[in-house]
């Protein structure tokens, strides 16, 4: 019997959306593009698909109770990420830092109503995500 800990998908997911809240505000503060920049950058694209990956683990324990409604909205409300994930990756690898820019304001819509504290205890949490993103590709 597999167990599913639906929490711990939601607990992360609310984790990454504000490292990427943070990354986008550091980002948008870069005059130009740098390695920092690029590590932003590429943990966005990171954050975003492994939201995308945890969407049908969050939604696993409500179809097992019949809520296919519930679980169908939730899917469309995020079905976003995995879309922008993607071309943030695509971008970030590219160099396109027109195309982050777009992509980087499209995610801030989405996740306007995730809140940062100015007293947040995340740190950095996009170092080394350039290193990660492209050994992946």
């Amino acid at each position: 019997m597999t167990i599913i800990n639906p929490e711990s998908a939601g607990k992360e997911r609310t984790q990454l959306s504000k490292g990427i809240v943070l990354a986008i505000r550091e980002l948008a503060k870069q005059s130009e593009p740098g390695p920092e920049s690029k590590d932003m950058a590429a943990f966005i694209a990171v954050a975003l698909v492994k939201i995308a990956e945890g969407i049908d683990i969050s939604v696993a324990a409500w179809e097992k109770r019949g809520y296919w409604v519930k679980a169908d909205r939730f899917r469309m409300e995020w079905l976003w990420a995995g879309m922008y994930g993607d071309k943030m990756k695509a971008a970030v690898l590219a160099d396109d830092w027109a195309g982050v820019a777009v992509t980087m304001i499209q995610v801030a819509q989405k996740l306007g109503k995730v809140e940062v504290p100015a007293g947040h205890r995340l740190g950095k949490p996009w170092v080394g995500a350039w290193k990660t993103l492209s050994s992946s590709k």
